[in-house]
């Protein structure tokens, strides 16, 4: 007996000892100031965290407590945000500047703190106030818990692909400039991997490429994630093939690719078996430019990387085959080919029951030029963008999240519609310049939901102005993508086509290019959760709402007090 005791004994502690082990408090410092880099021929000064581009990244594991401290020594105001990370019941460290903080003031400082739930793959932070991302980002990994292992043999090495964009100019004087006129903003001089822009570029043949170094026979898992502002990529590798195994830090069934399509905040993990002959070869990224109607200027290079395997002696690099700039026929069998691993042991099954049905169309608009002949936007006008006619304005005297904690009135409203207030043929060119559709007003609402309720919406693109494929990206949660198509969503014959099985689950789904998407999430996370268009052009236009979560039933449902050092409007 006294044996069978200790034998017990021993295994409850083993189990305490690996519970325990297997969380922790993982803390960093971000400094925000100014940086000096020398990129393509030229000297530019960018906000920058730890003095690098991209900045440091984050590795925890599922269950683990995240404390960051941030210091801006900046001269702007600054968050940051944890793109994916589901913050339950840590509302307060999303991040979006004005919906649950106010901004971090220039010489001020605030930590953010949360955990890690429930979650594990690839996701990112960035700056989350201004246009301040292009520079102010780095990657969030969250390996799985001691104990636990990846859907698939643990590969090589594990390397960050991040892509973004480069201004040889103040991106934050770019964005102002823009506002100031109403029209667009300049485009991109560069994209990069990894803060470098690759040899295509000025000045850029020997110290601006990235390599990675590989040895021939291994397999390498690439994290890819697109922080560029406004342009969704193409990806390649030069001879090889990759595998899709998780996109936005959820698993997916294997899918093997020539080509990976990463929209602006989304990530999309593969793996890379290094099969080929000892020698270079480029990684390479273009834009996708789904914009059809008028002619919105893009930055069409292409950056590249090497990847060298160890021991090559040939000096001749092969360059990938990239997808034409426009190439939606790739770019959409992409995206609605990923279907999600189901055995994986975070799955979360498609809700049937479906408590709030939204149909949420958007696009380009319209605002009044209040001084006539000194706006560049179309006719004369300002540039302006919406969801369901509503324009989304932010406030600036209080956070929405702090109105509703402390339910202060005057700040939002609570009605932001389900429907379109104005029905029309959604992705008709002809509609394109129909001023009496072109303005939409300015408001600041939120959608009001009941704790645990089930919401399925379907965002239905419009072809106002111009017709893109628009990346749409909601916090707090991740969502079901049911089915995606072209065209005017029909609510009669689509739903047949519903994916109820395994479908992909992501936090920011590119909607198809005159088309539409439908998602499906669970609302059990009480607080004020933004919903918004992730081409940084078209946020400040006012392409974005938000929810409003009601608090649960229970005390572990409800939104907790604001932290005492929650910087002040």
């Amino acid at each position: 007996m006294m044996a069978r005791f200790q034998l017990f004994l021993a295994c409850a502690l083993a189990l305490l000892a690996s519970s325990t082990t297997s969380a922790a408090v993982v803390e960093h410092t971000f400094r925000v100031q100014n940086l000096s880099l020398q990129l393509l021929c030229h000297t530019q000064v960018v906000t920058a965290v730890n003095g690098g581009l991209p900045g440091p990244d984050i590795h925890v594991r599922e269950g683990d407590n995240l404390i960051v401290h941030v210091f801006n020594s900046s001269p702007y105001n600054i968050s940051i945000h944890w793109h994916g990370v589901f913050q339950l019941l840590s509302g307060w460290a999303d991040g979006p500047v004005y919906v649950t903080q106010c901004p971090i003031r220039p010489g001020s400082s605030y930590s953010y703190r949360f955990k890690i739930t429930g979650q594990e793959g690839t996701l990112w932070w960035h700056a989350h106030a201004s246009t301040l991302r292009a520079t102010v980002y780095g990657a969030l990994i969250i390996y799985p818990r001691l104990g636990s292992s990846y859907p698939f043999p643990y590969p090589q090495q594990d390397v960050t692909i991040l892509l973004g964009e480069w201004w040889n100019a103040n991106v934050v004087d770019v964005e102002n400039e823009a506002l100031a006129t109403g029209g667009v903003s300049n485009i991109s001089d560069a994209y990069t991997i990894n803060g470098l822009p690759g040899d295509l570029y000025p000045c850029s043949q020997t110290s601006s490429t990235y390599k990675l170094a590989v040895v021939q026979g291994k397999t390498y898992m690439l994290r890819i994630i697109n922080a560029a502002l406004n342009n969704q990529l193409f990806f390649a590798i030069a001879n090889h093939t990759m595998t899709v195994v998780a996109v936005d830090a959820s698993y997916t069934n294997p899918y093997v690719t020539n080509v990976v399509v990463v929209a602006p905040g989304q990530t999309t993990d593969v793996l890379l078996k290094t099969d080929q002959p000892l020698g270079s070869y480029y990684m390479a990224a273009r834009p996708y430019a789904s914009v059809q109607g008028i002619p919105l200027p893009v930055d069409a290079t292409t950056t590249r990387g090497v990847i060298q395997y160890l021991g090559a002696s040939s000096t001749n690099v092969q360059m990938p085959i990239l997808p034409d700039l426009h190439d939606t026929p790739t770019a959409h069998k992409f995206y609605s080919s990923l279907t999600s691993l189901t055995s994986w042991r975070q799955w979360v099954p498609v809700p049937v029951d479906v408590d709030e049905h939204m149909f949420v169309t958007f696009g380009l608009n319209l605002a009044p030029c209040q001084k006539i002949g000194k706006c560049t936007g179309v006719f004369g006008q300002r540039m302006s963008a919406s969801m369901n006619q509503e324009s989304f304005q932010l406030p600036t005297s209080s956070s929405i999240l702090q109105a509703f904690y402390n339910k202060k009135s005057g700040i939002y409203t609570s009605d932001f519609p389900n429907n379109p207030s104005v029905k029309f043929d959604y992705t008709n060119p002809l509609i394109s310049f129909n001023l009496s559709l072109l303005f939409a007003r300015k408001s600041t609402k939120v959608k009001k939901l009941k704790f645990n309720s089930t919401v399925e919406i379907v965002l239905q693109n419009t072809a106002f102005i111009a017709v893109e494929n628009h990346p749409i990206h909601i916090h707090g949660f991740n969502f079901h993508v049911l089915a995606q198509g072209f065209g005017n969503y029909d609510p009669i014959n689509d739903p047949k086509s519903f994916n109820l099985v395994n479908p992909q689950i992501r936090n920011t789904i590119a909607v198809p290019v005159g088309g539409w998407a439908a998602i499906r999430f669970t609302a059990n996370n009480p607080g004020i959760w933004f919903a918004h268009c992730h081409l940084e052009a078209h946020l400040p236009w006012g392409l974005a709402m938000a929810f409003e979560v009601e608090n649960g039933p229970t005390p572990d449902s409800v939104l907790p007090p604001p932290p005492i050092d929650l910087p002040q409007c």
